[in-house]
């Protein structure tokens, strides 16, 4: 039941650029991600209203922080990115989030990382220029850019910033609860914003709502309920390796359903992403702490 429902965690995951690409036909970027996270959050406001302990002070603080970056800058850059590019490629680029956050740790928590370690971090950095260099070519169907690809790799930079700040708060309010209050907060700031640049229109058609609010349900509020229900009951080093199933999920699903193609270029950047994300993800020493926090608080796409 626990990989099981990491499994099905990962998978939901990697419908959330899907259904962006589908609303973003009628709606704008910040449209789809204000809606998204309105539906996200109210099916999330009993799990914040359930165990609530006030944040007060520097937990405070760090909350408001890693809600502004996690939530409106994190998936406004991500998602003005999706629009710019492909499903698969921005799925794959999501890819090299566990080794931004490794290099992260190495950095900001002292977290050594051995020559093999950083010899994957290289490769992965590799396959993101890859990835980036194919958009350029010519493709049949719809078309990547480099400025999508740079995009989406810039918000990981807003995710990691994310992590490492709600990573304080973990061990006083919990995982879950920490991620359902960035969530509700993130979206009130979101709102707020979309009001003042962009106010929001609600004149779409029902497959576009639906597309949305099936981010909200799936790849929102299911998936880390499902997500912290399955690490509750596996180490975090073993559950790791599920997070791998979002860009797997992601790319195939955009080859199927929005008939991308992915050249020789992007496949072998891919690959390399893929491979060294799955390296950091079940490495059993100095990592278990950075994984536990990326399992547990990380907005995925």
């Amino acid at each position: 039941m626990a990989i099981s429902a990491l499994a099905l965690a990962g998978c939901l995951w990697g419908t959330g650029f899907l259904f962006g690409k589908i609303a973003m036909t009628e709606m704008t970027v910040t449209e789809n991600v204000s809606f998204r996270f309105l539906t996200g959050a109210i099916l999330l406001l009993p799990v914040v209203l359930r165990r609530w302990k006030p944040y007060r002070g520097r937990d405070l603080l760090f909350m408001l922080v890693a809600s502004a970056v996690g939530i409106p800058i994190q998936f406004l850059i991500q998602f003005r990115g999706l629009q710019l590019t492909t499903v698969s490629h921005a799925s794959l680029i999501v890819g090299v989030l566990p080794v931004m956050l490794a290099v992260s740790s190495s950095i900001f928590l002292k977290e050594r990382l051995s020559r093999l370690e950083w010899g994957a971090l290289l490769l992965s950095a590799g396959g993101a220029v890859l990835i980036a260099m194919s958009a350029a070519a010519n493709q049949a169907g719809p078309r990547p850019t480099a400025r999508g690809d740079l995009l989406v790799l810039i918000s990981l930079f807003a995710a990691v910033a994310m992590i490492l700040v709600s990573k304080r708060l973990i061990p006083e309010h919990g995982a879950l609860h920490v991620t359902a209050v960035m969530i509700v907060t993130g979206t009130v700031m979101l709102l707020i914003w979309a009001e003042i640049s962009q106010p929001l229109r609600f004149h779409f058609s029902p497959s576009i709502w639906g597309a949305a609010i099936a981010q909200g349900v799936l790849a929102t509020a299911g998936a880390y309920l499902c997500w912290n229900w399955g690490l509750s009951h596996m180490a975090a080093s073993r559950a790791g390796v599920f997070l791998n199933l979002e860009p797997v999920m992601g790319t195939v699903l955009g080859l199927l359903i929005l008939h991308e193609h992915l050249d020789a270029l992007a496949i072998l950047g891919g690959l390399l992403i893929v491979g060294a994300a799955a390296f950091f993800s079940v490495r059993t020493q100095n990592c278990e702490a950075s994984i536990d926090e990326l399992g547990k608080a990380d907005l995925r796409g």
